[in-house]
């Protein structure tokens, strides 16, 4: 089912099944990378459907080919840390593509985030904006982290998450409408700390080893 914007469900067999196996508590560091690197491959192909691309003709080894390519400047922004672990699958598939950085630190006792670090590319106005990070859980860091991205007068963003919250998707639809958000799925609540339930866990801490 395709939900009203800002959120498009990405209902493909591929997600979901690496989705479960992120889930699962017993997927150890490499596994759960290679899933997370296989996930995050296919929800960058959905949000970059309507990437801007031209007409061009090549020349096979048989004769003239028509066709299109992306021309589009791409710029991909993780949110640190856990968005790290999306990057190289996006960057598969666009290698050209320009990277920001945007570092965001929750308080664990109020949830709020507070920025560490940011980087962006100069002159982001044109480029298409693709901001990765695995959870949106209170929307409260990626409220943030467009704010950042559009500070810097980046008119297209989309966002890519591998576990959403009902609270997010929220948050977002209200201090950025324009911001369409791709997920495999919007899960139950929030708990008391703010984690989301049944989630997958510490996204960050399950990519690392560090749990």
């Amino acid at each position: 089912m395709i939900s009203p914007v800002p959120l498009r469900l990405v209902d493909h067999p591929l997600v979901h099944d690496a989705l479960m196996q992120l889930r699962d508590a017993r997927t150890a560091p490499p596994e759960f990378r290679r899933a997370a690197n296989r996930i995050s491959v296919l929800l960058a192909a959905d949000a970059l459907r309507d990437v801007p691309s031209v007409a061009v003709t090549v020349t096979t080894p048989l004769g003239p080919a028509d066709g299109r390519i992306v021309r589009t400047d791409v710029v991909v922004v993780p949110v640190l840390r856990a968005g790290l672990g999306m990057l190289d699958a996006v960057l598969e598939l666009l290698p050209a593509a320009r990277v920001g950085h945007i570092g965001l630190q929750r308080d664990e006792a109020t949830a709020i985030a507070s920025r560490y670090y940011s980087k962006l590319p100069a002159s982001i106005r044109d480029s298409y904006v693709l901001m990765i990070d695995p959870m949106l859980a209170t929307g409260g860091s990626a409220v943030a982290a467009i704010d950042l991205i559009k500070a810097a007068s980046a008119r297209t963003i989309r966002m890519i998450c591998i576990v959403a919250a009902p609270e997010g998707v929220a948050l977002i639809e209200r201090h950025h409408p324009d911001v369409v958000v791709y997920a495999p799925v919007v899960d139950r609540e929030l708990d008391a700390r703010k984690f989301i339930v049944p989630g997958l866990g510490d996204f960050g801490d399950r990519l690392y080893g560090t749990v």
